[in-house]
């Protein structure tokens, strides 16, 4: 394969939609997948309504926007990813559920095919180990919000190949993005730095040193971050953030990277940030308060 023309997307949720988003917009054929149809319509009107803020914006006129949105095809069923050059898993978190697709998608992919995973933590070797095509397989792990960020890790397993891992960096390229490489270790770069810092604000919320409100506001003007680091975990899914920190905890031995008690309470209690109306602030009246 020379190029990279049509891409598969298996996820339509907050990083598949995105994907999708950037890689129609880029010119590339786009197929959505989800596990029902309600969640690609989901994704499909979350990328209508991003695109007509990015005209609106002025970032995009709206013939790109119109021409994009055409491009984006909804794939109800795996075969339908069958002429892919390019298929991303971008599934949750979860090193099993990510297995489970690779089974059932290989099968049904042309044999040239890459197959890359937007996993922000889990081996790529291990994962591309659980697939069909370990030499075609690529970690292209996309920051959140994807039309937004403009930073991709690339990550090759040990078995990736040199053409693979050519065909993922040309891709990104076209997207537009600034892509660095990371080695393939828990987390590679960008989560190795702050899921341990957002862990350990949490560690100060559980401990008492400061309040909610009190952490983030430190963060936002006394490290001129843009968003406090609870906020944050919030946007990302406290699921997610879990799932990473465990990926770092028994991957790594080290016990400074212990997820704190009260992010796995939070988890437990199904408060998963924004996305279930409630984490670290309680998301359904008009205006985000404190849950502590």
């Amino acid at each position: 394969m020379n190029d990279i023309q049509s891409v598969g997307v298996i996820g339509a949720g907050q990083m598949g939609n995105g994907i999708a988003h950037v890689a129609a917009l880029a010119g590339y054929t786009v197929y959505l997948n989800d596990v029902a149809k309600e969640r690609i319509q989901s994704g499909l009107a979350t990328i209508t309504g991003n695109m007509a803020r990015q005209v609106a914006a002025g970032r995009i006129d709206d013939e790109a926007r119109k021409a994009a949105v055409e491009r984006i095809t909804p794939a109800e069923n795996l075969d339908e990813l069958s002429e892919m050059d390019l298929v991303v898993e971008a599934a949750t978190e979860n090193e099993q559920v990510k297995r489970k697709i690779y089974a059932q998608v290989c099968p049904l992919l042309k044999p040239e095919a890459v197959l890359a995973t937007n996993t922000s933590s889990i081996s790529i070797t291990r994962l591309a180990a659980a697939t069909d095509r370990p030499e075609r397989f690529v970690g292209i792990h996309f920051m959140n919000p994807v039309p937004v960020m403009e930073f991709v890790e690339l990550v090759r397993g040990i078995a990736t190949a040199d053409e693979t891992f050519a065909l993922a960096q040309r891709f990104v390229e076209r997207l537009g993005k600034v892509s660095a490489v990371a080695e393939d270790f828990p987390a590679f770069i960008v989560n190795r730095i702050l899921l341990p810092m957002i862990n350990e604000a949490i560690y100060t919320l559980y401990e008492g040193v400061g309040s909610v409100i009190a952490i983030d506001t430190a963060m936002r003007l006394g490290a001129n971050h843009k968003m406090g680091p609870l906020q944050l975990a919030d946007f990302i899914g406290l699921d997610t953030c879990l799932s990473i920190m465990q990926v770092l905890h028994d991957g790594l031995a080290d016990s400074k990277y212990r997820p704190c008690p009260l992010l796995v309470k939070y988890v437990e209690a199904g408060w998963l940030g924004r996305k279930a109306g409630r984490g670290f602030y309680d998301y359904r009246g008009e205006t985000p308060v404190p849950t502590r």
